[in-house]
């Protein structure tokens, strides 16, 4: 039985509010923190959106969501942290930026809190580093979408105690998550295939070999995958993809994993996928994946 009672998200993005209903449906009291309030309500409307298709699908009654909304609070404040047993980072894939964060998250959190990143590319013992509790950090990289994928990667850094990593792990089967062991790899399992792969993808776009919509039938009618390279990239967002592949590139020197020119250009345009309404595909609102 997990000994984790609390649990933050630090990060109200597409990772985050997708962390968070995986956290507050379980039971766990949840609260999610970010710098901007109105961050912090397009993430509750959208998570509101997520649970009334739930309800229409059947899938929980009316009573249970007001359950689950009731364990989510959101904060700007950072000492609202303190109250958590586990504080997991949904921040940008930035060493900088989240050396800060947990920095001062350890002013603020107890001594018994244990943090975790759920970084997919960035070392967890580098980031565990600038936390000033190394022996407290674990990895804990969801899938996207969290709130419908089950798997997680558990990566303990060079310093995380087994106790820390245990407890953790209890933590995410709570959740009802899947959780499999991995070394503290670049890429760890998933985006060491993903990454590069997303990258033939677009690739394979700027070279006109055929329409983002003709390769996604093709990779899902050919190798049975749910979701074609295109749509999921604009499920996960093109400057996020832009992220990953300058940290994978940045420590394998993977030429599969160099960012594609086009990706650079598409930000630029402002077509980051779903988010923005326009990636490789057009969207009406921008709801959560799902919902």
């Amino acid at each position: 039985m997990s000994e984790i009672k609390t649990i933050g998200v630090a990060g109200s993005g597409t990772m985050g509010a997708g962390i968070a209903i995986v956290a507050a449906r379980a039971g766990f009291r949840t609260i999610v923190y970010d710098t901007r309030q109105e961050a912090l309500d397009r993430s509750r409307k959208q998570t509101e959106a997520f649970f009334a298709k739930s309800v229409q699908r059947g899938k929980l009654t009316q009573d249970q969501v007001d359950e689950i909304m009731n364990n989510l609070t959101g904060t700007t404040e950072l000492s609202g942290m303190a109250a958590c047993d586990l504080v997991i980072d949904a921040v940008f894939e930035d060493l900088r930026v989240k050396h800060d964060l947990f920095g001062k998250l350890n002013a603020v959190c107890p001594e018994h809190t244990i943090f975790a990143s759920n970084t997919s590319t960035l070392s967890i013992t580098e980031i565990a580093g600038g936390s000033g509790r190394d022996d407290r950090f674990v990895g804990m990289h969801f899938c996207l979408p969290a709130q419908l994928m089950k798997l997680v990667e558990m990566s303990p850094g060079l310093n995380t105690s087994e106790q820390t990593f245990a407890k953790a792990w209890a933590a995410c089967e709570a959740m009802g998550q899947k959780p499999v062991r991995t070394k503290d790899n670049p890429g760890f399992i998933l985006n060491y295939f993903l990454v590069p792969y997303n990258n033939d993808a677009i690739r394979l776009v700027e070279a006109g070999v055929a329409s983002p919509a003709d390769i996604d039938l093709a990779i899902k009618q050919g190798l049975g995958y749910p979701m074609g390279p295109l749509e999921l990239l604009d499920l996960i967002g093109l400057d996020t993809q832009l992220l990953l592949c300058d940290a994978l590139h940045g420590i394998t020197n993977e030429p599969r994993a160099a960012c594609p020119p086009l990706v650079r250009r598409m930000i630029a345009a402002g077509h980051l996928g779903r988010k923005s309404g326009r990636g490789f595909y057009t969207y009406d609102g921008n709801g959560m994946f799902g919902a």
